[in-house]
């Protein structure tokens, strides 16, 4: 991914916050020769992060997958494989610079996680993928929803379920919020998102805040 030097990631804890805070990942592969890519949304959570990295090498995530989507056998163990995390993200309009000639453009945040998939083969691994997912979402988007009950259900559907670990070579963040703006057009532009009625734009403000 291109990031021009103003748009980086002050430091990885910025990454590790868009992939936990934004866990559905786009993950691509190599598709067949004269094909186009494999691309797949999925969920996914770290098993282990080196904070201390600044591109976040040296982590390992966790992601599954229906058995009987054709990327699952196309996911070769060794091979490479990129997993793109969107965080909050929405439109500028030149209404908000306050001057002319002016152009619209787009805030976003996004992180591309470079890594080598390790693919699961055993049913008990899987289901420890499973669960864990569970655990990791439900503390942060659920209700605590108590799982003990389902678990045999789990271990009846694991079969079906192809879980990898992502072993994490580089990552990139992408965090264009308006900084080749002067300082005033900035904070119009912040103000704008946080007083949008879309949660997604309010937390762009919020970012640009932060960022400031």
């Amino acid at each position: 991914m291109f990031v021009p030097g103003h748009y980086r990631a002050p430091d990885a804890s910025w990454m590790i916050e868009v992939l936990h805070d934004n866990p559905l990942a786009l993950v691509t592969t190599n598709g067949p020769a004269g094909g186009v890519p494999y691309a797949t949304h999925l969920p996914a959570i770290p098993e282990s992060l080196a904070a201390d990295a600044a591109d976040l090498a040296g982590s390992v995530l966790l992601g599954h997958l229906n058995r009987e989507n054709p990327h699952w056998e196309a996911l070769e163990d060794g091979g490479a494989v990129l997993l793109t995390f969107t965080g909050p993200h929405g439109y500028v309009t030149p209404t908000t610079y306050d001057y002319t000639p002016a152009a619209p453009t787009w805030n976003f945040t996004s992180v591309h996680v470079r890594g080598t998939v390790r693919k699961i083969d055993t049913i008990e691994e899987t289901l420890d993928v499973v669960k864990a997912t569970v655990r990791a979402f439900e503390a942060r988007f659920g209700s605590q929803w108590d799982m003990a009950e389902s678990v045999e259900y789990f271990r009846r559907i694991v079969p079906a379920v192809g879980a990898f670990r992502v072993e994490v070579t580089g990552a990139e963040g992408m965090f264009k919020l308006s900084q080749e703006q002067s300082d005033p057009v900035r904070a119009r532009v912040e103000q704008s998102f946080r007083a949008h009625a879309d949660t997604r734009c309010q937390a762009v403000g919020d970012l640009m805040n932060r960022l400031a």
